[in-house]
């Protein structure tokens, strides 16, 4: 019945937003990865991965579209129910499909069900300046929320494609007021998404939350990738940011370990990785 309780006994308590928090101030990097299915993510928990995403990913390399659209909250709640199952230590978060949280009723609404049903600690959402109402609402109300700064792919068709965020001054500049704006809205923490390194470092700096970067270079408190890309199991051109880390590896736990690994001690992302 007491089940977190049970776990504070663990060599290694289950991660909270206290965790996450403690740990960017302490200078620890924040390894995070996506998951979709209860085998994976159990995987991923063994290898000491600190946070989980059930991500709007899993539209294109689970279901097979060009883009996260489709996505619906009913698919994200059957694949966290899936990932939960797997967890003991990593702190489970999922994500807002798009339009399922257009207004703050609607918000709350859904982020219920994606934690009382799916089983997540946290739900995140894309948007900046246009979502600081929502972020209010549910922090009002006790959820807690990742933010989605920088390239949002949810936004694909209205920005063009998939296409790096904040090269021009004005718009990193906006960028950074959303995530101080965020912040105070009651956001805990921010995932920046697709900016060269300079606008996370700034970023990182200017606020207080821990960042978790995709894409975003190396002066972040985190980072996180697509489950399927490190494991080399996405097919077609990947992303400039990705690192295969089944190279040299044995078995995909190891791989994962590697990844782990490499976020802790900074050696991912390398220069390679990085956008300028």
């Amino acid at each position: 019945m007491y089940t977190q309780l049970e776990q504070r006994g663990m060599a290694e308590p289950p991660v909270n937003v206290a965790t996450l928090q403690k740990m960017k101030a302490d200078g620890e990097a924040i390894a995070c990865l996506t998951a979709y299915d209860a085998s994976f993510s159990m995987l991923v928990d063994a290898a000491g991965t600190d946070l989980v995403l059930v991500g709007d990913s899993l539209g294109m390399v689970i279901q097979g579209h060009d883009t996260t659209i489709p996505v619906t909250v009913t698919d994200i709640i059957y694949h966290t129910k899936n990932v939960a199952r797997g967890l003991s230590r990593a702190f489970l978060v999922a994500d807002m499909p798009f339009m399922s949280y257009a207004d703050p009723g609607q918000a709350l609404e859904n982020s219920v069900l994606l934690m009382q049903e799916g089983g997540a600690m946290m739900i995140k959402l894309e948007g900046g300046e246009g979502q600081l109402d929502v972020v209010e609402h549910l922090a009002k109300h006790d959820i807690p929320v990742c933010a989605h700064i920088g390239l949002k792919p949810q936004s694909v068709h209205k920005i063009g494609g998939f296409r790096v965020q904040g090269r021009e001054p004005e718009q990193a500049k906006k960028m950074l007021e959303s995530a101080k704006h965020l912040q105070d809205c009651g956001a805990d923490i921010v995932l920046l998404e697709c900016v060269p390194n300079e606008v996370g470092e700034a970023i990182h700096d200017g606020i207080d939350l821990p960042v978790i970067g995709i894409g975003a270079g190396p002066h972040v408190d985190g980072q996180i990738l697509v489950l399927y890309d490190i494991l080399d199991i996405t097919p077609g051109r990947k992303p400039k940011f990705v690192r295969n880390f089944m190279t040299g590896a044995d078995t995909p736990l190891e791989a994962i370990r590697g990844y782990v690994k490499a976020v802790k001690d900074r050696s991912y992302p390398a220069p390679e990785h990085c956008f300028s």
